[in-house]
Protein backbone atom coordinates (compact mmCIF):
# COMPACT_ATOMS: atom_id res chain seq x y z
CA UNK A 1 0.00 0.00 0.00
CA UNK A 2 1.22 3.44 -0.82
CA UNK A 3 1.40 6.17 1.78
CA UNK A 4 2.07 8.73 -0.93
CA UNK A 5 -0.24 11.73 -0.69
CA UNK A 6 -2.30 12.40 -3.81
CA UNK A 7 -4.19 15.68 -4.24
CA UNK A 8 -7.25 15.70 -6.48
CA UNK A 9 -9.74 18.40 -7.42
CA UNK A 10 -13.45 17.59 -7.32
CA UNK A 11 -16.69 19.51 -7.57
CA UNK A 12 -18.76 18.94 -4.44
CA UNK A 13 -22.17 20.53 -3.92
CA UNK A 14 -21.52 22.87 -6.82
CA UNK A 15 -18.13 24.17 -5.72
CA UNK A 16 -14.60 23.09 -6.55
CA UNK A 17 -12.45 21.68 -3.77
CA UNK A 18 -9.14 19.87 -3.47
CA UNK A 19 -8.72 16.79 -1.32
CA UNK A 20 -5.42 15.27 -0.23
CA UNK A 21 -5.45 11.57 0.66
CA UNK A 22 -2.96 8.74 0.61
CA UNK A 23 -3.11 6.73 -2.63
CA UNK A 24 -4.49 3.71 -0.75
CA UNK A 25 -7.45 5.77 0.51
CA UNK A 26 -8.20 6.99 -3.02
CA UNK A 27 -8.37 3.37 -4.15
CA UNK A 28 -10.67 2.42 -1.24
CA UNK A 29 -12.85 5.45 -1.95
CA UNK A 30 -13.12 4.43 -5.60
CA UNK A 31 -14.19 0.91 -4.57
CA UNK A 32 -16.76 2.26 -2.07
CA UNK A 33 -18.21 4.52 -4.77
CA UNK A 34 -18.43 1.65 -7.26
CA UNK A 35 -20.28 -0.53 -4.72
CA UNK A 36 -22.86 2.23 -4.38
CA UNK A 37 -22.99 3.00 -8.11
CA UNK A 38 -21.70 6.53 -7.48
CA UNK A 39 -18.92 8.62 -8.92
CA UNK A 40 -16.07 9.48 -6.59
CA UNK A 41 -17.45 13.04 -6.41
CA UNK A 42 -20.88 11.61 -5.52
CA UNK A 43 -19.36 9.45 -2.78
CA UNK A 44 -17.42 12.41 -1.39
CA UNK A 45 -20.59 14.53 -1.50
CA UNK A 46 -22.41 11.91 0.59
CA UNK A 47 -19.57 11.81 3.13
CA UNK A 48 -19.43 15.62 3.17
CA UNK A 49 -23.16 15.85 3.89
CA UNK A 50 -22.79 13.61 6.94
CA UNK A 51 -19.67 15.05 8.50
CA UNK A 52 -19.74 17.27 11.51
CA UNK A 53 -16.62 19.16 12.60
CA UNK A 54 -13.95 17.05 10.91
CA UNK A 55 -12.17 18.30 7.83
CA UNK A 56 -13.22 16.52 4.66
CA UNK A 57 -10.07 14.42 4.24
CA UNK A 58 -10.38 13.17 7.82
CA UNK A 59 -14.08 12.45 7.37
CA UNK A 60 -13.29 10.36 4.29
CA UNK A 61 -10.64 8.36 6.15
CA UNK A 62 -12.96 7.72 9.11
CA UNK A 63 -15.78 6.70 6.75
CA UNK A 64 -13.52 4.22 4.97
CA UNK A 65 -12.20 2.84 8.27
CA UNK A 66 -15.74 2.29 9.54
CA UNK A 67 -16.68 0.57 6.28
CA UNK A 68 -13.61 -1.69 6.49
CA UNK A 69 -14.68 -2.71 10.00
CA UNK A 70 -18.12 -3.60 8.70
CA UNK A 71 -19.86 -0.79 10.55
CA UNK A 72 -23.03 0.78 9.17
CA UNK A 73 -21.96 3.89 7.25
Amino acid sequence: MSGRIVKRSLTIAGHATSISLEAAFWEDLKQAAMRRDLSIAGMVSAIDAGRKDANLSSAIRVFLLAEAKGLQV
